[in-house]
Order: C-alpha cells, then structure tokens, then sequence
C-alpha cells in the first residue's frame, strides 16, 4: 500500500555575513593584482555576467579570499553549520507545530565540508530527538542533494504510514574556495557559489493533511552515463578544488527530451497541466538554457531566476528555497509541479508535486 507524502513546511536560513557583487568586485580586483590583464578582464565578465547580485557567507569575506589551510576552513565549517542547522530546523518545527520527538527520519545533504559524525547527530542530540530516530547524511550528491533527499525520504515513507521526516540541506560553499587556483571553473565558482540552509518537513499521518499541501506523486533520477568529470570535486592536499565541466548546459539540453517527458508519461501527465516548474539555479548559462526550452511550453523559472541574483547557489539547499517561494506565493489543489536538480554523477534528480 502507497501512502500519501506530503510537504508540510519548508524554512530556510542564511547565515550573517552578506556581500553585495560591488563589494566583491573589490576583492577580486585585489585577488587578481597579481595575473594578466586579460585575466583579470575575464574573471571581471564572470562576475559581472554571473547574473548574481549578493551572496551570505558564513565567514567575513575578507577570510574568504585569504589564504587558510582545509583543516581550518573545515573546522569553520563544522563550527558555523551546527547552530545554523539546528536554527532553521527549530524554525521549522515550530512552524508546523511538531515537537523534536516526532521526527522519525532525519535525513541531512552537503557536499561542501567534512563531518564524521554527521551533522544529524549533533542535532540528535541538541534537540534531544528519539533514539530511534533514523538517520541519513547525504554526502557528495552535490546540487542535487536537496531533491535527492526529499526523493529519499519519500521512498522510506511511502508504505509506512503516521511518519514524519526532516531534510536538511546545509552547504558553505565559499569554504572551498581556493585562493591560489585562478583557474576557469573556480573563478565561475567563486562567481555563483554562496552559502545557506534549507529544511523541509514531510509527512504520512493523516493528522497532518491540510489544504493546498504539495503531496509527491513520484520521484526519479536520469543517469547521464560516462560524464564523471561533469561536476564535483576534487580533494586536493589544500582542499576541495570544484569540477565543472563548460559543456554541462548543452549536455543537458541534448538529454533533456530522455529526462522530463518520460517521467510525465508514466504519471499521465502533460506539459500544460505543469503549474510549478521548481527548478535549481546551477547558473545563469543552465537557468537561459532550460528557460528557452520550457518558456515554449509556458513555464517560467522566475523563482530560480530570483533565488539566484538575490543568493546566488547554495548547491543542495537552493531548490528548497525555489520551493518555499513557490509556497509563498501561494499555490491552489489541483495544480502539479516539477522539482528537478542537476549534480555530480552526472545525473537529474526530479520529483513530482501534486497540490490537494
């Protein structure tokens, strides 16, 4: 027996530090004294053509673009996220009106620190949830990893009814930039890239059903086979040095007809009946290119469009704040969405929303 999976409350966090492109610009002037001018002139078009205007940081950005070891900006890491996490998981609780105690998966996602134990313990702990609560820390799936979690938790839930879940996306970015790499993908990096959390809660109780909730009818993934080298990261003795591959929109676009309508016909779903089209902004180069696919069809990605140049991407929490825009502005029963994310495989991960 399937049982019905609902969205119940998404929150989202950002951490203190908030630059605007301007104040960055400055520091990257400062960054690339050293390099040609036609270097500096092409790192000045990424940013200035990245389409993002400010970005949060969990450290001041005057660390950012300092020299520290991976060992430091891990500990940095571990010792910003931990309160943040519990900050915007609290948050979301006490917007549904659950206790700690009534989760009963907690499923975390980052792909830009290391944490053994994972994050999900720590807040085990502080929040002092069940010791049964069962616990999954995503790792590695990238931007991605937020759809990939709430497709995760929908499989564990699904034939098990009265259950509630939490994923947390929680990613620092900035904490892998290296300042010694003047290299394409980690200027494009430095460009897009910025630091946030998310938190979705899920249900199966019945208690919990309102109106005008997103229930997930289905979730799937499409695996581009042999693109390893698409997107990730390579670890390095200094750090995490990003992978991203210049071809990737056009290798979506070539894949795109295998991706979304198949998983629409086997859900006896069509295009026009497709209100919500939530999509993670990878980039402004991924966000035209699906754009000029879908914008045919009469969809929009306003939101992912917003999320980036308000945010910039925050790897696999961002979806989730393209999703809570979506609820905030008010979604009605009877209308469906698309969730879908890109991320290191290569691979797209989507899930199907139906409001009732």
């Amino acid at each position: 027996m399937t049982e019905t999976v609902r969205i119940v409350q998404v929150a989202t966090e950002l951490p203190a530090h908030r630059e605007e492109a301007s104040t960055i610009s400055t520091y990257l002037e400062k960054w690339m004294q050293g390099q040609s001018e036609r270097d500096k002139e092409k790192a000045r078009r990424i940013f200035r053509n990245s389409g993002v205007q400010a970005r949060h940081s969990i450290i001041p950005i005057e660390e950012v673009f300092s020299l520290k070891s991976f060992a430091q900006r891990n500990e940095v890491f571990i010792r910003e996220m931990i309160p943040l996490a519990e900050k915007v998981l609290n948050r979301a609780l006490d917007q549904a009106a659950w206790l700690p105690t009534q989760i009963d998966y907690l499923i975390t996602t980052s792909c830009t620190g290391i944490m053994i134990p994972s994050l999900d313990a720590y807040l085990v702990n502080r929040l002092k949830m069940r010791g049964d609560v069962l616990r999954l820390p995503v790792t590695e799936m990238g931007c991605a990893g937020g759809t990939s979690g709430l497709s995760y938790a929908y499989e564990l839930m699904k034939s098990k009814p009265g259950k509630r879940a939490a994923v947390l996306s929680f990613e620092s970015p900035t904490s892998t930039f290296q300042v010694e790499d003047f290299s394409f993908t980690n200027i494009v990096s430095a460009a897009i890239f910025g630091d946030g959390l998310a938190c979705t809660l899920l249900s199966s109780a019945p208690e919990d059903v309102q109106e005008n909730q997103a229930e997930i009818s289905d979730a799937r993934m499409y695996h581009f086979f042999d693109e390893e080298r698409m997107m990730g990261f390579d670890l390095r003795q200094n750090g995490l040095h990003i992978v991203l591959d210049p071809g990737v929109p056009l290798k979506i676009e070539a894949h795109f007809p295998k991706i979304i309508p198949p998983f629409l016909a086997d859900l006896g779903w069509t295009w026009q009946e497709i209100d919500h089209f939530v999509f993670h902004p990878g980039g402004k180069k991924i966000i035209e290119m699906v754009e000029s696919l879908v914008q045919p069809l009469g969809k929009d990605l306003r939101h992912t469009r917003n999320v980036l140049s308000s945010i910039g991407n925050m790897s696999s929490a961002t979806v989730m704040f393209v999703l809570k825009a979506y609820l905030d502005q008010g979604c009605r029963s009877g209308q469906k969405g698309i969730m879908l994310s890109f991320g290191p495989g290569f691979s797209a991960q989507q899930l199907a929303l139906e409001w009732k």
